[in-house]
């Protein structure tokens, strides 16, 4: 991986180590985070509310995070974002809140949704809005 996404792969390391299913909200173009905890054996899916081309291997389904099908992310043991919108925060916040799945946020910059959950320091500083149950 090149230099520039060192956030990925740290991000990545991270939910290797914790997660056997995890699902990206708003993942864009940028699949690097799923890509690699996919080739590590954990289960993943991706989201986004425009449609996109995964690579081989890595499932996507177009869904809105503010008016979420929650049927599709029941079994999820981690909902998490990379560089999300601000605005999109709360929804992502809530999705996890409404399937019992931790809530971890890599923001843009300085960026942080209200008192910014509790920091997770794995090499880049996440942050997590919401802890299962």
């Amino acid at each position: 991986m090149g230099s520039y996404k060192h956030i990925e792969e740290r991000f990545s390391r991270y939910i290797i180590r914790k997660y056997s299913f995890a699902t990206e909200i708003g993942v864009g173009r940028n699949f690097t985070v799923a890509e690699c905890i996919a080739r590590a054996g954990v289960a993943v899916r991706t989201t986004d509310i425009s449609p996109q081309q995964p690579p081989a291997g890595i499932p996507f389904f177009r869904d809105d995070v503010c008016t979420p099908d929650l049927a599709r992310y029941r079994a999820t043991e981690l909902i998490y974002a990379v560089r999300p919108g601000i605005e999109m925060v709360p929804c992502i916040i809530a999705l996890a809140e409404s399937v019992n799945a931790d809530c971890i946020i890599y923001h843009l910059g300085n960026e942080i949704y209200e008192r910014g959950g509790r920091i997770i320091d794995c090499g880049v500083v996440l942050h997590q809005y919401y802890t299962r149950t």
